[in-house]
């Protein structure tokens, strides 16, 4: 049974003030509660596909080598210019046959994911550990299958407007779907549910997915997210007037806007530190600022209680913080907004970068991308530069970086926003704190 519930948050939260951070953030009589520590997670498997390929490999090498997978848009129904990170081999790609009735561009990315860096096997071993009940399920996602929806529509009985009988909108447009088919597709019986908060919602997977298993409702949970290319988006933002006509250019003095990209991305979480060499997930923090429908508050405020949380919960001072992935789309009040969130929790000089000059902006999977680029980097010891980027925004005080480095990094933040003012704020690292 597929669990539509609302997210699971600790009985108990103890008010503390001994955290600097959250009085360099909060206005003066806030009674917002700094989160108590939590129990570190191990990231005992993770996998990705996006513009660049298949596998956290390809993606690692494509950032490593300053490389970008953007290309001019070819995407069918389109009739304006703009840069898109698209998959390669999705329409030739088919599920199983068992799984066919959730055949959508969404799931097969999905299918393709799941099928990269051995993640089933991982999977399989931890379901025999622990037991496929104990098992959770949590993905992120903005659009789902809606491109199923347009190409119904489009196929729709031209006398009563009635949509094709072989539509199925349950299994490939509906949000929780992709929920849905990650759990049938790896065997899992577990609590599943999704999550679709905009751009933010693989990152709050994962900070959902720390709650599971806080509350003791998982032994493990596989947590991740994924958005594939539609009409409706590319169009959506389009009138928005936030689709550049090149690729995008993070933080650039001169950037137009936003590259959409697909991708999917997930991550196997497992409680407690298991491993020298696995990556950990050491805090999250999230917020909902609410200032306006598409755009962030202008002052960051939001994005900053986020990354104060994420620093509180992971007992980590921001000094601690060796590199942010931003998340750096490319649109001015955006990248405005981030660099003053960076200002008043990690400091005016942070180091810095997005990924999203040479994927593109993945939507309801920028949070997963971000987040297994992290542990790639905690353990290919290097930082990613950001594609596009020429002659940065002078009114920027963070260090944003143009070319991946060779760098240790302890401790690595990945920021995710989305529109409505929904703002999460993961923190990776080798050893909690």
């Amino acid at each position: 049974m597929l669990l539509s519930m609302p997210e699971l948050w600790p009985k108990t939260q103890v008010f503390r003030d001994n955290h600097a951070i959250m009085n360099h953030v909060l206005m003066p009589g806030s009674l917002r509660p700094a989160p108590n520590p939590m129990e570190a997670i191990t990231v005992e498997g993770m996998t990705l596909v996006n513009a660049f390929g298949f596998g956290c490999k390809t993606t690692a090498q494509g950032l490593e080598d300053n490389q970008t997978a953007l290309t001019k848009s070819n995407f069918p129904g389109l009739d304006f210019d703009t840069w898109i990170g698209r998959i390669p081999g999705i329409e030739a790609h088919r599920l199983p046959r068992s799984l066919s009735s959730y055949d959508a561009r969404n799931n097969r990315i999905i299918d393709l994911a799941l099928d990269q860096d051995g993640f089933r096997d991982k999977v399989r071993r931890v379901s025999q550990r622990f037991g496929k009940h104990r098992i959770g399920v949590i993905v992120g996602t903005s659009t789902s299958g809606i491109l199923e929806t347009e190409r119904a529509y489009r196929r729709r009985n031209p006398e009563n407007g009635s949509l094709p009988q072989d539509f199925r909108y349950q299994e490939r447009q509906n949000t929780s779907a992709p929920a849905a088919f990650v759990r049938e597709s790896l065997g899992l019986s577990g609590p599943a549910w999704a999550i679709s908060t905009a751009c933010s919602s693989s990152s709050k997977a994962l900070a959902s997915a720390a709650r599971l298993l806080a509350a003791g409702w998982c032994d493990a949970v596989v947590a991740g997210g994924s958005d594939s290319l539609c009409l409706t988006t590319l169009y959506g933002f389009h009138s928005l007037e936030l689709l550049a006509s090149e690729p995008c250019r993070p933080m650039d003095q001169h950037r137009q806007g936003i590259s959409i990209g697909e991708a999917a991305g997930f991550m196997l979480l497992v409680k407690g530190e298991h491993g020298s060499d696995a990556p950990l997930l050491l805090g999250y923090g999230e917020s909902a600022d609410a200032f306006h429908m598409s755009s962030p508050h202008p002052e960051g405020t939001g994005a900053a209680l986020a990354i104060s949380d994420c620093l509180a919960r992971a007992n980590l001072d921001p000094e601690m913080i060796d590199f942010t992935l931003l998340h750096g789309t490319a649109t001015r009040s955006n990248d405005v907004a981030e660099d003053l969130a960076l200002r008043r929790t990690i400091g005016p000089l942070a180091h810095c970068a997005s990924i999203k000059g040479a994927i593109g902006h993945t939507l309801g999977a920028a949070g997963i991308q971000n987040a297994i680029v992290a542990c790639l980097c905690i353990k290919n010891e290097f930082t990613p530069g950001t594609s596009g980027l020429e002659m940065q925004d002078p009114h920027f005080l963070a260090e944003v970086f143009k070319k991946s480095k060779a760098t240790t990094s302890k401790c690595i933040l990945s920021n995710a926003f989305g529109f409505g003012g929904s703002n999460a704020a993961l923190v990776f690292g080798y050893k909690s704190a």
